[in-house]
């Protein structure tokens, strides 16, 4: 398992390396000027001395100074969106609002999904069973901003229940964590109904029902721990999305997180924020599938993670 640890970390930065080299070529070649837009009108000659400054008409001198304040001060430059803000001071800001919202999704899709699949695979054939598909499979078509606009009109609008926008308190959490949660929740559904109808006609459950253990009890004592390493295997990347933040959700239901920030930027061509969300997100991208590796051990011995 070391091994396995040590052969991922080596191979962060080669991954990194790739990531930063697209999306800075992309960044770069984006029209637009992050000094002159909409919301931020200034001088000519300021405008020429900043884009001296921070080397916005040379990539390569960009490029070059940009990767020394990374590596050598944890700098990751200033914003050009927001004025006197760096993209540390941002992304410190907005990651822990975006973390929370995305540890709430997942929690939510854990329950719900596998409350579903569960009840799908006890009773197979039955209303339960078609319902739970049904559910995951309009979980999975629906698109966030639809299913996020008619939780915030019922519950929000016409109920009056929650409130629609903002951030500070625990009932903001809830619809934006419901309709982040709900996509995560349909494919932990699929996956432990099928998983779970696998599982169930092996021979060691067959053994186990054989021994006088009822549906329910093989189901939880045996079957559900291995019919759960495919949803282990689809929880590194959702608690990536997830936890990183939706861009949509988070503008749906006005949120202060890293998402809205991303959006600005790339309307904006704010290169140093574009550049260090992505470098954020992909590091997390990794390190969760690292620990998804990790814990497949001990789910599963039998796995060999080399």
């Amino acid at each position: 398992m070391l091994n396995l640890i040590l052969r991922r970390l080596l191979q962060l930065p080669i991954i990194l390396a790739v990531i930063f080299a697209i999306t800075f070529a992309l960044a770069w070649l984006v029209p637009g000027n992050p000094l002159q837009n909409e919301e931020r009108q200034i001088s000519p000659e300021i405008a020429a001395a900043m884009q001296r400054r921070y080397h916005l008409d040379n990539p390569r001198k960009f490029l070059t100074e940009y990767l020394e304040g990374v590596f050598l001060r944890a700098d990751f430059g200033p914003s050009m969106v927001y004025q006197d803000w760096t993209v540390s001071e941002i992304i410190g800001g907005a990651l822990p609002v975006s973390v929370t919202l995305g540890a709430a999704a997942i929690v939510v899709g854990l329950i719900l999904g596998t409350a579903a699949g569960v009840a799908g695979a006890l009773r197979p054939g039955s209303m339960w069973d078609a319902s739970s598909l049904a559910i995951a499979l309009i979980g999975v078509s629906l698109p966030s901003f639809v299913t996020g606009s008619v939780l915030l009109v019922v519950f929000g609008g016409l109920l009056a229940w929650l409130p629609v926008s903002g951030w500070g308190s625990p009932q903001q959490v809830v619809l934006p964590a419901i309709t982040l949660g709900l996509m995560p929740a349909a494919y932990i559904a699929r996956l432990i109904r099928l998983s779970l109808a696998d599982v169930m006609s092996s021979d060691f459950v067959r053994t186990a029902r054989a021994k006088g253990l009822s549906q329910r009890q093989a189901l939880f004592r045996h079957a559900f721990k291995v019919a759960f390493l495919p949803v282990l295997s689809f929880l590194g990347p959702a608690a990536a999305y997830a936890m990183t933040g939706s861009f949509v959700v988070e503008k749906v239901f006005n949120i202060p997180g890293l998402g809205q920030h991303f959006i600005n930027a790339v309307l904006a061509k704010d290169q140093f924020l574009i550049l260090g969300v992505v470098l954020l997100f992909s590091t997390m991208l990794v390190l969760f599938n690292l620990i998804v590796d990790v814990l497949y051990a001990y789910v599963d011995p039998r796995i060999e993670l080399g």
